[in-house]
């Protein structure tokens, strides 16, 4: 029995410790970042937003994680397949990036040689502006985009990890509405709120060492109707909620626990193979075709990330609360395997 928040609390209490472990249908449990007590160079905390359109995505990210900053611009053309990836990163900055203690409202800026980043939110509309000079090919990125009808439930955890003082609190909006363009050079790519959607991956904690996380994601229609889905696990103790869900008209619908099942050649994961993921309470089946892996291997010294974001079409079957049977064809979204030592 996965245990839901449903009032507001503070997130943690006087030894850094979280107060309710479980899971909300809105940010309730309040997060104060003096409060936080598992060690300044361990605590990470970023706003991530990806917004995909008919046949490309646009992924950008703001993160302070305390010893290292790390800001992301990616580029996905799933038509012609390629992806393009830049993330600058900025030594030191120990919660100076200035990141909202709550995603309700508030902004977001980092700057750096040839890029920037502006996140804002007044509480009704997110957006997001975006420059990088030669991202490729020689052509600059220029990005401004609009997020708006976000549904009034999103799914919310509140993760402890064994070690004390260590926590993963996080929020993910699906099916928010998205607007604007994406110029590449001469080249422009356009967000039609009709078909397009954003999803935000808000994420404040103090983690461990060594994880490795499975995320999957889909924002889109069905049936006409705003639907989506966030599936993921691998971090931390979950005994309390997983944070899988389904949204469908603006609410959410709670799953169990999920598993990916990523196909495996010569000792290997497969990534753009077919997978399949699906929920233990039967409520989630979906096959998972891939188009593209935005893979990145990164080390150096004691930092180290092994991450393969896959995007794709998901095509099964989703059951709401309700016991209704939503039959999925085609949904894109994506299905990531990350491994960090940071």
């Amino acid at each position: 029995m996965q245990h839901e928040i449903t009032r507001p609390i503070p997130l943690l209490d006087a030894q850094g410790n979280l107060t309710e472990p479980g899971w909300a249908r809105r940010l309730l449990p309040a997060y104060d970042r003096s409060a936080v007590r598992g060690g300044r160079t361990r605590r990470k905390e970023w706003d991530y937003y990806l917004v995909m359109g008919e046949g490309f995505a646009l992924a950008l990210t703001i993160a302070d994680n305390s010893y290292m900053g790390l800001d992301s611009i990616s580029l996905l053309d799933f038509r012609e397949g390629w992806q393009v990836t830049k993330s600058p990163m900025r030594a030191l900055p120990m919660g100076r990036t200035g990141l909202p203690e709550t995603s309700e409202r508030g902004n977001t800026v980092s700057v750096g040689r040839g890029y920037g980043l502006l996140f804002q939110n007044d509480g009704e509309t997110r957006t997001l502006t975006a420059h990088m000079d030669a991202f490729r090919a020689g052509a600059a990125l220029d990005a401004r985009v609009a997020l708006t009808q976000a549904p009034e439930e999103s799914i919310v955890i509140c993760t402890p990890f064994a070690k004390p003082g260590h926590f993963y609190y996080n929020q993910k909006i699906n099916c928010m509405r998205a607007s604007g363009t994406v110029a590449l050079g001469k080249r422009v790519y356009r967000f039609d709120p009709s078909n397009s959607f954003g999803t935000l991956d808000w994420g404040r904690g103090v983690w461990t060492y060594h994880n490795t996380w499975y995320w999957g994601s889909a924002s889109g229609l069905a049936g006409g109707v705003p639907f989506g889905f966030n599936i993921g696990y691998g971090f931390g103790d979950t005994s309390a909620a997983s944070e899988n869900a389904l949204f469908y008209n603006g609410r959410l619908h709670k799953l169990a626990q999920a598993a990916f099942h990523i196909p495996d050649r010569g000792g290997k994961p497969d990534y753009l193979a077919p997978w399949s993921v699906t929920s233990d309470d039967g409520r989630f089946a979906m096959d998972f075709l891939p188009v593209l892996d935005r893979a990145a291997r990164t080390g150096a010294l004691v930092i180290q990330s092994d991450q393969h974001q896959v995007f794709g079409a998901f095509t099964g079957r989703a059951v709401l609360d309700d016991g209704t049977v939503l039959e999925v064809r085609d949904l894109m979204g994506f299905a990531e395997r990350v491994e960090n030592r940071w």
